[in-house]
Order: C-alpha cells, then sequence, then structure tokens
C-alpha cells in the first residue's frame, strides 16, 4: 500500500459509480430535482425585471398573455411570482437535500461492507504487514470520501452543468457580448486548478496519511497500556502522540491554507469577471441598447453563474481530500487473496485423514520457514509437535486452516487438495486453541458459543465442563452472562485459555488443533483439562503443540522440527529408544525436569 500503487483518477471514478448503480433510481430522482431547482433559479430574476420595466415606469408588458394587465397587477404577480419561486425553490432543496444524502450515506454503507468483508478474507499475511490503527482509519473515516465525492462533486457538477447551460442561453439571448466577457473567467480558473492540481492532492494524500498515523499510535498505546505502565513510559508515549497529532494538524493546516489562497484567487478573478459585465453593462444601458431590466436579470444570473463555478473551485481541495481517502479504501480493496476460496466442499461424514505431501512454506522471499515436510494423520490419531521456538510449529498447523497457503507441495483431507476447497466447507470441520488466547468482549456464554451460535445453554454449560471452564464461571455474580473485558482483562490467562479450549470442544468438529492447549494453566487444572480433551479427542484427529511431558506421552505419533524440517517422528518410545536423538535431548532439557518436579508435587 504505497503511492507507487496509489489508484488513478479513472479507477476512482470506477468505483464510485460502482457503488451508484444501486441508487440508480434515486439518482434520476436527485437528477430531476436538480433540473427543476434549476429552472427555478433561472426564472428568479424575471419577477424583478418585470417590476423595473414595466410596473415602474407603468408601462404595458410586450408578453401577449400580460398585454392587458395594469402596472398594479403586474406588480401584484411579480412579488407572488418571487414568493412561490424561492417558496418552491427552497421546499424542493430540502427533498434534493435528503434525496443526496440518502443516496450518499448509502454508498459510504455499502462501501465500508464491502471493504470490512474483504479484510476477513485477507490472509494473515496481509494483516501481519498491516498496521490495525490505519486499517480502522480506512474502515471508518476513509470510506466517508466517497459521501463527500458525490455530495461535493457529481450533484455540484451536475448541478453547474445544467443551471451553465440553461444561463448560457438565456443570457446569449440578451447580450452576447456581456456572457463571452462573463464566461472569460473560466479559462483561467481551469488554468488556476491545472497548476495546483498535483500540489494540492500531494497534500490531501499526506494530511490523510498521517490523521492515519495518529490512529495507529492511539490504538498501539491502548493495546499495550499493561507494558507502557510497567515500564513508566507514559510520558514518552504521550509525548510521541503529541508529536504526531501536531504533524497531523500541521499537514491538514497546509492544506487548508492552500485552499483558501485558491478560493481567494478564486473570488478574486469572479471579481473580475463581475466588474468586466457592471462595466460593459452599464455602458449598453447609458446607450439605450441594454434595460435596466435586463441590466438586473444579467447581473442576478451572472451571480447565480458564478455561484456553482466557484463552489466547484472551493471544494476543489475537498474533493481532492475525498480522493486520496477513497484512493486508500480502493487500495485494500484490490489487495489480492492470497488464500483465494475454492469450489468444492468435503464429503461428509468427513474422517479427518490429513496428509501433507512435501510442504514448503515461507513467509518471505529470503526465509524458509517449513521446507519437505512430508506427514500423514489418519482418522482418530494425536499428532504432537515439538521443537524448539522457531522451529515452526505454530506455522504448520495455521496450513490446516489455509490461514496460509503452502509454496510448494500439498495438504489433503481425506484425499481432497485442501486448495480446491470453499474455506467455510474446511473450517466448519476444523476447532481450534489458538494461542495466544483470544476472548471477545461479549458474555461468557456468547465466548463459548462463538463457533457455533445455535448451541443450547446445556451444551455450552457441558463444553465450559469438560474444559474445567464450569466453576470459575459460576462463581461469578452473573454467571455465565457476565462480560468479559476489553482483550479479556477482567479474567486471568488461565480463565482465558479454559474458555478458548471450551469454545473449541463446542465445535464438535473431527478435526482438533490445540496450540499449546494447557500453557498457561498449573499442572492440576493441565491434568483435569487434558483428562476431559482426551475424551473428546477419541475417534478424533488431532495436533497438539505443547511443551509438556503429559501432552507428548498421550500422542500416538510425536513430530520433531528443527529448522523448519522433521528431524524425527515415531512414538515417544521409539524416540526415547534414540540415545543422542534430537527428541532425547529435548527430552533432557525440557521434560525431565518437569516429570521430576511432577513426582515431587505427587509425593
Amino acid at each position: 500500500m504505497t503511492d507507487r500503487r496509489r489508484p488513478g483518477s479513472l479507477r476512482l471514478l470506477v468505483h464510485v459509480l460502482r457503488h451508484l448503480q444501486p441508487y440508480r433510481a434515486a439518482f434520476g430522482v436527485a437528477v430531476v430535482q436538480v433540473i427543476a431547482l434549476a429552472v427555478l433559479e433561472l426564472c428568479k430574476p424575471w419577477p424583478l425585471k418585470v417590476v423595473i420595466d414595466y410596473a415602474l415606469p407603468r408601462q404595458s408588458a410586450p408578453f401577449p398573455w400580460l398585454a392587458d394587465w395594469t402596472p398594479a397587477q403586474l406588480l401584484m404577480l411579480a412579488t407572488v411570482a418571487l414568493v412561490a419561486i424561492y417558496g418552491m425553490g427552497g421546499a424542493l432543496s430540502v427533498f434534493n437535500n435528503f434525496t443526496t444524502i440518502s443516496i450518499g450515506q448509502g454508498m459510504v454503507n455499502d462501501l465500508r461492507s464491502r471493504l470490512y468483508q474483504h479484510l476477513q478474507r485477507l490472509s494473515l499475511s496481509f494483516h501481519s504487514r498491516a498496521a490495525v490503527g490505519d486499517l480502522i482509519y480506512r474502515v471508518t473515516a476513509d470510506t466517508f470520501a466517497i459521501q463527500t465525492l458525490a455530495m461535493n462533486g457529481i450533484f455540484p457538477v451536475l448541478s453547474a452543468a445544467v443551471l451553465l447551460g440553461g444561463m448560457f442561453v438565456v443570457m446569449l439571448q440578451l447580450n452576447t457580448l456581456l456572457t463571452a466577457v462573463a464566461l472569460a473567467v473560466c479559462p483561467l480558473l481551469l488554468l488556476a486548478i491545472l497548476l495546483l492540481n498535483r500540489r494540492i492532492t500531494e497534500l490531501a494524500h499526506e494530511a490523510r496519511e498521517r490523521e492515519s498515523a495518529v490512529y495507529q499510535l492511539v490504538q498501539r498505546g491502548m493495546s499495550a497500556i499493561k507494558v507502557v505502565q510497567a515500564f513508566s513510559k507514559e510520558e514518552d508515549e504521550h509525548r510521541a502522540f503529541v508529536a504526531q497529532s501536531a504533524a497531523s494538524l500541521r499537514s491538514s493546516l497546509n492544506l487548508y491554507t492552500l485552499q483558501t489562497l485558491f478560493g481567494a484567487g478564486t473570488n478574486l478573478v469572479l471579481a473580475c469577471g463581475t466588474a468586466a459585465v457592471l462595466w460593459i453593462g452599464t455602458q449598453a444601458v447609458w446607450r439605450n441598447t441594454l434595460t435596466v431590466g435586463d441590466m438586473i436579470v444579467f447581473v442576478s444570473y451572472l451571480g447565480s453563474l458564478y455561484a456553482p463555478i466557484n463552489s466547484i473551485v472551493q471544494t476543489y481541495g475537498t474533493v481532492q481530500g475525498a480522493k486520496a481517502g477513497l484512493a486508500r479504501v480502493v487500495e485494500v480493496l484490490e489487495e489480492a487473496e492470497t488464500v483465494p476460496d475454492g469450489h468444492a466442499v468435503l464429503a461428509t461424514p468427513v474422517r479427518g485423514e490429513v496428509r501433507f505431501e512435501r510442504v514448503a512454506f515461507s513467509y518471505s522471499a529470503d526465509r524458509q520457514t517449513l521446507h519437505d515436510i512430508d506427514l500423514e494423520a489418519l482418522p482418530g490419531e494425536v499428532i504432537a509437535i515439538v521443537g524448539p521456538t522457531g522451529a515452526g510449529k505454530s506455522t504448520l498447523v495455521s496450513l490446516i486452516p489455509r490461514f496460509y497457503d503452502p509454496g510448494r507441495g500439498r495438504i489433503l483431507i481425506d484425499g481432497v487438495d485442501l486448495r480446491s476447497l470453499k474455506l467455510t466447507s474446511l473450517r466448519q470441520h476444523i476447532s481450534m486453541v489458538l494461542q495466544p488466547p483470544m476472548v471477545f468482549p461479549i458474555t461468557l456464554a456468547e465466548n463459548i458459543a462463538y463457533g457455533r451460535a445455535r448451541s443450547t445453554r446445556q451444551e455450552i454449560e457441558h463444553a465450559a465442563r469438560l474444559a474445567q471452564a464450569h466453576e470459575f464461571i459460576v462463581r461469578l455474580p452473573a454467571g455465565y452472562e457476565t462480560i468479559v473485558g476489553e482483550h479479556g482483562a477482567t479474567l486471568s490467562e488461565g480463565e482465558r485459555q479454559r474458555l478458548t479450549i471450551a469454545r473449541a470442544l463446542l465445535r464438535n468438529t473431527p478435526i482438533l488443533i490445540l496450540d499449546e492447549p494447557t500453557s498457561s494453566v498449573d499442572t492440576a487444572t493441565e491434568a483435569a483439562i487434558m483428562e476431559a480433551v482426551e475424551e473428546v479427542m477419541r475417534g478424533r484427529t488431532t495436533f497438539v503443540i505443547a511443551h509438556r511431558l503429559s501432552t507428548v506421552r498421550r500422542a500416538t505419533q510425536i513430530v520433531v522440527l528443527r529448522d523448519g524440517t522433521i528431524v524425527e517422528h515415531g512414538t515417544f518410545d521409539d524416540l526415547m529408544r534414540q540415545q543422542g536423538g534430537f527428541f532425547h535431548q529435548l527430552y533432557v532439557r525440557q521434560f525431565a525436569p518437569q516429570e521430576e518436579r511432577e513426582v515431587r508435587s505427587r509425593a
């Protein structure tokens, strides 16, 4: 997501039109309203012309249908018409604003929905690179850009085009020379836009990026508040926030300053145009080649003519800022899904046979994380994956639910390549206990039932009992209806761990992945949890990443990973017989001390 990949204006227009399409009926109504408003705008100066040219001098109107009207009747007609025109214009403006704002808000909601859905489909490799605060800003703030483009771009331009067309025709009939003088300012305004376009666009993008950086800083600080306070870094974080906020505001000030200078220059050019029209028009009145009423109509039209031009020019910076925001949204929308969805579904009942065939995987091109992985897990087997930190254990099991796809080789479930499967079909047959244990700021019951929303309370409590979570839940004042704090702050690490285990057990799937499922509980609780989990494992293919001897002993197969490669593979007894082998060394360093502590605790 760099400037090199920033979408151009044409691509942004395609996205705007795509999101406008569902509202084409409402857009058609808005267009009719704009045309009606333009017609009313064209009618505004004519009652004044009737008063000045015919009612005040007590002359007959040249229009056949007004030829017999007295000056008093003409005055009454003009005043009534003036009130009616402004009244209808005001009412129509209210309806037009409601229509256009409704269209804009609908487009924002659709764009947000599409962006959020796309973010949830993007792989973990994307999310590991992206900043959460930046993504939040793109979803919540940048998406409003499409409404700004509609409200300050499409509709003002459409309104201006209709007004300009109508006024050009009428003004041309009144006086050709004055019309040419009035429109002479347009090339100057276009030249100013062309000269400042690049600088305004750069400042608009810079302002968006720096405002997003403020979101990132706040999100980082709030999510790591415990670490910030533990290391007494509050002042440092505050200084960093103030500096980033000041940089963001400076960028916005630079943009607004340039917009203001641009607007001031625009007003000066338009004032010159108005002055030229007044100068030439007054002389035409003196020569009796133009009536005072015609002059009033022309000057009124001139104000109405310049108003939409001025509005477009004045909001040009806003539109450029909106383009920058929409470009940031489109950058994410055009991010390719590195884990594309398949089309096949697993045939039920799923047996749970998992096979890795010459699998290799890397997070980056310069470092291989896994290579030449050959592994077969038969239905109902328990595969314990052990190895030193950074060996690739979590990466290996992350390939099964297709959080990532292997760079080489393939993985099969019941003989079907995972790449050919729909992600929903694949993942609905897999339960996982992830690290770190993730819980949501919802009730405990909803947390347990997160992967199976239609579960009954009895099923939820049964899963909680299996995970040894029921006892601590019922001790809480609200029991299963207790709201969990943000990031599970109101629960201990072990309690969060047990909740995630209960969530996985409730799914009741043929494949179970336990990423160090008892790493945050004491020995007694671990024994109770693993005894319950062992019951659930029966008949299910289970992959367990663990650092505890008791977990490893229960495994059907033990896979020993080192530097992304399977260096040893077999049962516990087989591997222990390999004196000097890597697992035997691992046992001596890691598992044997655990065993001694467990023996002492039982004694």
